[in-house]
Order: C-alpha cells, then sequence, then structure tokens
C-alpha cells in the first residue's frame, strides 16, 4: 500500500462525478494503512472568520484577519474548525506536522490567537474534512480519480483560493482544463 501521500495535493479529475470533490484541490494531513485525512483547499464557503471570532464571543478582533475567508474543508463533521499553518508557535491541539512544516490544529486557542492579530502569518480556516477509509484513496488514484504532486506552501497559503487547482497541476505540468473527463485506460 502507498503511505506517502501525506502533505500531498490531490487534484480532482475533470472525469470526477463526486459533487463534494469536484474541481477540487485538497491537502492531505494524513495518509496510512488505516486511510487517509484531507483538507479542500479551493472551496470557499459564504462566511470569514469575523463570523468565527463573532460566534465564539473573542473579546477583541483583529480587522485584518476578520476578512480571511473560511473554506468548506471537506463533506466530513462540517461543523468543526481546522486550522493550516506554518507557525513555530504552540498550540493545544496541533496533529502530526509534515516534513514541509504544515501543521493542522484544531484547538480554540489558535483561533484566539488569530483574533487578536497574533497567531500565524499565513493560514487556511476551514470547516470539515475529507477522509478516506483504508484502500479507499489508493482505489481511487488507480481509477485515475485524482493527480497527486508534494504540496507547495506557496500554493496553500499565497496563491488565491479560484487559482489554487491550477497552479497545483502546473506543478506537474498540467493544464487541468486541457484534460478529458473521459476516464480510460491503454
Amino acid at each position: 500500500m502507498n503511505t506517502g501521500l501525506k502533505n500531498h495535493l490531490l487534484i480532482a479529475m475533470p472525469s470526477m462525478t463526486d459533487p463534494n470533490f469536484d474541481g477540487t484541490v485538497t491537502y492531505l494531513c494524513r495518509h496510512d494503512e488505516n486511510g487517509a485525512m484531507g483538507i479542500i483547499i479551493n472551496r470557499p464557503l459564504k462566511m470569514r472568520l469575523l463570523d468565527i471570532f463573532t460566534q465564539l464571543e473573542f473579546d477583541s478582533v483583529d480587522s485584518k484577519k476578520a476578512e480571511q475567508i473560511v473554506l468548506s474543508g471537506g463533506p466530513v463533521q462540517q461543523e468543526m474548525g481546522f486550522v493550516l499553518h506554518q507557525s513555530n508557535e504552540s498550540f493545544e491541539k496541533t496533529l502530526n506536522p509534515s516534513s514541509g512544516g504544515i501543521k493542522i490544529t484544531v484547538s480554540q486557542d489558535i483561533l484566539n490567537s488569530m483574533a487578536q492579530g497574533k497567531g500565524p502569518k499565513s493560514s487556511i480556516v476551514a470547516l470539515g474534512y475529507a477522509g478516506w477509509q483504508a484502500g479507499q484513496l489508493e482505489a481511487e488514484l488507480a481509477a485515475n480519480a485524482w493527480l497527486s504532486v508534494p504540496a507547495d506552501p506557496t500554493i496553500l497559503f499565497h496563491t488565491p483560493t479560484e487559482n489554487r487547482r491550477d497552479a497545483a497541476a502546473a506543478l506537474l505540468g498540467v493544464d487541468i482544463h486541457q484534460l478529458s473527463n473521459y476516464v480510460g485506460h491503454a
């Protein structure tokens, strides 16, 4: 079983028929013999961090951070928040950082820090995640549902959401718009 896709981007092929993933690019936080977990990084919600800061009743709110968009990270546990970031700071519940220094934090302390104008300089805040059972992602890769490429922090944190899929595909030298939505095998 291939377990080397942690810290990779999954780019949905044009043939992707699942509406949860059509047109998406997903950052893989975990991939091992038990399955995989990722955060979709190009599906903005009609929500800003200000909405979350207000709901959590934070006393002070940094106006710049408050305008950051919130993403739909996937169809699983959409009420749960995830913060992807690169930071040397420690937070309560930061899951295993990747070799690329990208971390995922699920505790409220990072949001409080961000509301105060502190916290990581660059971040993605998403509600929900994408999950695959053991062997499921491998089967989807074998069926040509996804392209994969090592994650690039520039795409994650400095590329506008609407350009992330094209930029990820470009890392492979692929123009995603030139690919057919028909699947076949040679």
